[in-house]
C-alpha cells in the first residue's frame, strides 16, 4: 500500500434527466426542477402511460456530442458523454503518463441496439445487421469509452444491480490505495430500453404518477437513464494539480444480505451492515454525517427497508437525508456514479438536495427527509446509499478535504 492512502476526488461528469453537465445539474437542484415526464425517445406501448426521467438528446445529438460511431449503444454515448467531463474537469496535464483505468458499471448494456435489431430481423430475417449486435454485452460499453479515453493499463465492468456504480468507485479506490494505478475513471452509465422497463412493469414497481420517495404514500419508482463518474486520484497526482480537490472517499462497504432476487429484506440487514461498514472503514461515527443520500426507489419495499437500517443506525439523531432520485428517477447500474458527483458537488458548495413531493412522514419511521433546496450548510461528511437487487448494498463516505 502507498504511504498516503488517501483518495481524492479531482474531476465530475454528469448526465440525466435534469441536465447535460454539470452545471445544468446544479441549475436544476437550485430550480427543484424534475426530469420525469412522459416517454418521447423510446418506441414503446407504455408511452402515454408510464412517466420516466430521458435525458434530453437523442441518440443522433449524442453520437455528434462524442464524436462516437452510429452503432454503438445509448448506454455507451451516455457514459462517454459523462466521462469526458469529469475527465476534462479533472484538467490532469500528464495523463497519459500515469497508470490509468476506467471501473465503469452498467447492467443494461447494449440491449437498445439488441432490440433494434431484432425488429427488423424477426419481420425479415435478410433484415437487421448483426454487427449492430454482436457487442451488446455490459464490458463492451466499458471498452469503448477506455479505447475513446486512452486508457490501456487497467480497465473493468461491475454489474451489480443498482449498486453497480458505487462499487465501481470504491474498486477504484482501492486500486488506488494498493497502489496499483494512479488515477480511475469510476462510475457507471445505464439507457432506458424496453426491456428494463417491460421488467420493472412485469414487478409492479413503477408509479404511474411521478415518484415521492420516503412518503407514507409511495406507489414505486420512475425510471431513468444518465451516467456519472468521478476521477479518482491518489495524494501523489493530488498534489501535482493546480485545482482543490472536491473531496476524499473516506468510508465504502458492500454488504449482501441475500434475501430475495429482488426485494430488500424487511429489516434493512444488508443496508445496514452497509452503512455501519462505510461508517467504521471512515472512522466515523453516525454523528459525524452532515446528510445522507438516501438509495430512495419509491418504492414501498425499498424505503420501508431503508429506513428501517437508516433508524438502526442513528437514531434519536437523524442528520438531513433526501434521495435524489425524485429529480433523476432511478437511474439503475448508473445511479451510485451520478449519486457520489452529487455528494461531491454538495460537500464543494455546502448545500442539500430536496427531496421533492415529498408529503407525508412514513408511519414508521420518526424522521423525514428535507424538503427545501439548502445552502450554506455544515456539509462535511456525506453517506451514499445504493442498493441493489438480490441484495447487494454499498453505502459510500465523503468527506471534505
Amino acid at each position: 500500500m502507498s504511504t498516503d492512502s488517501t483518495v481524492y476526488i479531482a474531476g465530475l461528469g454528469v448526465i440525466s434527466a435534469i441536465g447535460n453537465n454539470v452545471a445544468e445539474h446544479l441549475a436544476a437542484f437550485k430550480n427543484e426542477k424534475a426530469g420525469m415526464a412522459g416517454i418521447t425517445l423510446l418506441d414503446t406501448i407504455h408511452q402515454g402511460k408510464l412517466p420516466v426521467a430521458e435525458v434530453k438528446l437523442t441518440d443522433k445529438e449524442l453520437i455528434e456530442l462524442t464524436g462516437l460511431r452510429e452503432h454503438n449503444s445509448r448506454t455507451a454515448l451516455l457514459s462517454l458523454m459523462a466521462a469526458q467531463e469529469a475527465l476534462a474537469d479533472a484538467g490532469i496535464s500528464n495523463f497519459k503518463a500515469l497508470r490509468t483505468g476506467l471501473v465503469s458499471a452498467n447492467t443494461v448494456g447494449g440491449m437498445d441496439r439488441s432490440e433494434d435489431f431484432f425488429v427488423k430481423f424477426l419481420a425479415d430475417n435478410t433484415k437487421g445487421k448483426l454487427k449492430n449486435v454482436y457487442d451488446h454485452e455490459c464490458g463492451s460499453m466499458t471498452e469503448t469509452v477506455a479505447d475513446k479515453l486512452g486508457i490501456s493499463d487497467f480497465m473493468t465492468t461491475i454489474s451489480t444491480a443498482c449498486s453497480s456504480s458505487a462499487n465501481a468507485v470504491f474498486y477504484g479506490a482501492r486500486l488506488i490505495r494498493n497502489d496499483v494505478l494512479d488515477v480511475v475513471i469510476a462510475g457507471g452509465a445505464d439507457a432506458l430500453t424496453k426491456f428494463t422497463l417491460n421488467g420493472f412493469n412485469t414487478l409492479m414497481i413503477l408509479d404511474e404518477a411521478f415518484c415521492k420517495p420516503f412518503d407514507e404514500n409511495r406507489k414505486g419508482l420512475n425510471l431513468g437513464e444518465g451516467a456519472g463518474y468521478v476521477v479518482l486520484v491518489s495524494d501523489k497526482v493530488a498534489k501535482t494539480l493546480n485545482k482543490p480537490m472536491y473531496c476524499k472517499l473516506s468510508g465504502y462497504n458492500n454488504s449482501n444480505d441475500a434475501y430475495h432476487q429482488t426485494a430488500s429484506s424487511p429489516d434493512g440487514t444488508g443496508s445496514y451492515l452497509a452503512m455501519q461498514g462505510a461508517l467504521k472503514k471512515s472512522g466515523l461515527q453516525p454523528s459525524d454525517i452532515s446528510y445522507i443520500n438516501l438509495h430512495g426507489t419509491g418504492t414501498p419495499n425499498n424505503d420501508s427497508a431503508e429506513g428501517t437500517a437508516v433508524k438502526r443506525v442513528f437514531d434519536p439523531v437523524y442528520p438531513p437525508m433526501s434521495s435524489t432520485k425524485s429529480f433523476t428517477g432511478h437511474t439503475l447500474g448508473a445511479s451510485g456514479g451520478v449519486e457520489a458527483v452529487f455528494s461531491a458537488l454538495a460537500i464543494k458548495h455546502k448545500i442539500i438536495y430536496p427531496n421533492l413531493r415529498f408529503e407525508t412522514r412514513m408511519n414508521e419511521l420518526s424522521f423525514e427527509p428535507e424538503k427545501k433546496f439548502l445552502t450554506d450548510q455544515p456539509v462535511n461528511h456525506i453517506m451514499s446509499n445504493s442498493f441493489g437487487f438480490g441484495g447487494n448494498c454499498t453505502s459510500l463516505i465523503f468527506s471534505a478535504v
